[in-house]
């Protein structure tokens, strides 16, 4: 999904959202229909194990990895290459927080009736957290959500960076010429390339059909062998 634009789609600021850390809605509870019908359909593997059981511990460290995988993936350099296309992993899902009321209980107001997707009021929160992401340099990201009514959170440009973070412009001393390069083949090139190959086989083919029609004539020309008698 993200080789595909590379290749394809000029001009791209891709914005890849790790994982949730989905262990915190095991925390979300409600008497309500929706909540208790919907919720652990929802996420059985995470929902349904007890607590401290093998099951809750192998899919706690299978989410982990999963978001580890998907930061290898970004940091590795290959989508690094280029000016006009980029990949930048947006990091606040990593620590998940459960928002909680004044009861210390989970607040149900940033979650669905099922208990499990956000609401709008959650969704606008996560809006905030990834527009703040993007104005934050690689590597210095907030890694978690902070679920709050202060709109003074949400973060602007400055003048000394009006622009969305990436990997090269959170490192100046990247310069191009130190940036993994990917392997593009000129559209003329793949064309003089297209037509020597077709060159090459339409020759080849021909010395095949020549050769294959030589040895008819040979055989034409040895006439029918007569069988050999003893005398």
């Amino acid at each position: 999904s993200l080789s595909l634009p590379l290749s394809q789609v000029p001009r791209v600021f891709v914005n890849l959202l790790e994982i949730l850390q989905i262990e915190g809605l095991r925390r979300i509870k409600d008497d309500s229909l929706g909540c208790s019908l919907l919720q652990k359909n929802m996420c059985p593997c995470f929902l349904i194990p007890g607590e401290d059981s093998l099951e809750l511990s192998e899919i706690k460290r299978v989410n982990r990895e999963y978001q580890m995988e998907t930061e290898r993936l970004v940091s590795g350099g290959r989508y690094d290459g280029r000016e006009d296309f980029t990949v930048v992993i947006q990091p606040y899902f990593r620590n998940s927080i459960i928002p909680l009321a004044a009861d210390g209980k989970p607040d149900l107001s940033f979650f669905s009736v099922d208990c499990f997707h956000f609401s709008e009021r959650g969704h606008a929160e996560m809006a905030i957290a990834l527009w703040n992401n993007m104005l934050e340099p690689v590597g210095r990201k907030q890694v978690y959500n902070n679920f709050t009514h202060n709109r003074r959170k949400i973060h602007c440009p400055s003048k000394d960076q009006p622009y969305f973070f990436t990997r090269n412009n959170s490192f100046p001393w990247r310069t191009p010429s130190t940036l993994p390069a990917i392997n593009t083949v000129p559209l003329w090139a793949a064309m003089v390339i297209l037509a020597a190959g077709l060159l090459i086989g339409c020759l080849t083919t021909w010395l095949l059909l020549s050769r294959k029609a030589q040895q008819r004539v040979r055989e034409k020309e040895r006439g029918p062998e007569l069988p050999s008698t003893a005398l």
